[in-house]
């Protein structure tokens, strides 16, 4: 049915003026006490969840090697070096993320919400029970990894609103923790690893946070000299590098880096600098957005250091680093029952007639003389005299039209458009709809 506006002129107005009109807002249960009784919003419904695969797992290696830690939808998880059913160390409404292990295997560190905002918690694996180590709810941790003695937790804090991850450092003990380095404002650091000796910290930096139409290369590595106070850049790949994560003797680096169109894991043997492709392509990484919980998920290497157990396509692999060896795949299968709070469930009126007032215009733009205004809504182009004429459809195209703009003589109106099946094209019509 052909579809009439009666677009209102205020809305014309306020889009003449280069306002934003309001939108449209648009338009599953059992009880059960909830897990962490801090939490500002208590579990009202679960769901029942038993699946072999899993997105974005950031995972550790235990240190005797016959086991592994991960996250799946905000819980931690154990599985056995082998494969199998994975066993559920945390459960609640609070996330749980990027656990770690300590370096004598006995407790885990990991990032949690559970108390209202995130922070460092420490989970003893013989007790179960779990002990805050940072306070507040104001920020943006991730990343937390132990120093090679184990009385220590480095991890990157951020304002919960704004600012750039800086690397600190924690005593299990207590404390409100130093910054770890002297950075600029706008450096950003996170992913933290480690060396051998303990006498570096490897860490992913860029310039700010994130941004729009972002130009690469965004990360590279830096090494962190813990004796002498300064930092060095390790790599300076166009598609970046970040997640450094390295073995336990002090000879290797794997790293992530973007490639074409498609990320992948670079090794380096740090005795000589030689680098090859461990794994490519793996999964997509998350440069493009704040990395919240890193720019990769976390990995690991075997104890032996002859694999390097990371997570990708909804799966976990162990990757030989020997060369033209073939990744396996660790099976997991995850069975659960996951918290979820109230449903949001708003009910709000939807028009359903053949006339109705228009509440998003969009790409207004007036003639050249001023008389006319051509404009998109419902993601149609349209044109309607001013200031109070009748808005009418000058097209027949069955696909998205944007971005109108005029001819200098006002006699022809060119746009853009777009379908799924078509992609996008360049169209002009004239202002009366002739000759498309």
């Amino acid at each position: 049915m052909k579809r009439i506006l009666a677009a209102a002129i205020s809305s014309i107005l306020f889009l003449a003026l280069g306002l934003q009109m309001p939108l449209f807002a648009q338009n599953a249960e059992t009880q059960q006490e909830p897990s962490h009784k801090d939490l500002p919003l208590d579990a009202e419904r679960s769901v029942s969840l038993n699946t072999a695969e899993g997105t974005w797992l950031s995972l550790d290696v235990h240190p005797n090697g016959d086991k592994l830690i991960f996250d799946y939808m905000g819980n931690l998880f154990e599985l056995p070096m082998s494969g199998g059913q994975a066993k559920q160390l945390t459960k609640g409404m609070g996330f749980d993320s990027q656990p770690k292990y300590s370096p004598d295997g006995t407790k885990v560190a990991f990032i949690s919400d559970r108390d209202g905002g995130e922070n460092i918690w420490i989970l003893d694996l013989e007790t179960m029970e779990a002990e805050q180590r940072t306070e507040g709810k104001n920020y943006r941790m991730q990343g937390p990894t132990w120093t090679n003695d184990g009385k220590y937790i480095i991890a990157a804090r951020a304002g919960l609103r704004g600012g750039v991850h800086k690397l600190r450092m924690y005593h299990i003990d207590g404390g409100s923790g130093t910054e770890l380095m002297d950075t600029s404002e706008r450096e950003k650091a996170i992913e933290p690893a480690i060396g051998h000796d303990g006498k570096y910290i490897w860490y992913s930096q860029r310039n700010g946070d994130w941004s729009y139409n972002a130009i690469f290369p965004q990360y590279q590595i830096a090494k962190f000299d813990r004796e002498t106070g300064e930092s060095h850049t390790q790599t300076a790949r166009l598609g970046s590098a970040f997640r450094p994560t390295l073995s336990s003797d002090g000879k290797w680096l794997v790293y992530g880096t973007r490639h074409d169109t498609e990320t992948g894991l670079r090794i380096r043997n740090l005795d000589n600098g030689d680098e090859r492709w461990l794994a490519y392509p793996v999964q997509r990484d998350d440069m493009e957005s704040r990395a919240t919980r890193g720019v990769l998920p976390r990995m690991d290497f075997t104890p032996d250091n002859k694999s390097v157990i990371a997570s990708y396509g909804g799966k976990i692999w162990r990757i030989p680093i020997a060369e033209d060896n073939e990744a396996e795949e660790i099976a997991v299968t995850v069975d659960t029952d996951l918290d979820l709070g109230p449903r949001l469930d708003f009910d709000y009126p939807i028009e359903d007639t053949p006339q109705f007032t228009a509440r998003q215009i969009r790409d207004g733009v007036p003639s050249p003389d001023g008389s006319m205004l051509a404009f998109t809504v419902l993601n149609d182009l349209y044109v309607m005299e001013l200031p109070v004429g009748e808005p009418r459809r000058i097209t027949g195209l069955e696909m998205t039209e944007a971005f109108p703009t005029w001819s200098p003589d006002g006699k022809w109106i060119a746009f853009s458009t777009w379908s799924p099946e078509e992609g996008g094209h360049i169209y002009r019509v004239q202002q009366n709809g002739r000759n498309l």
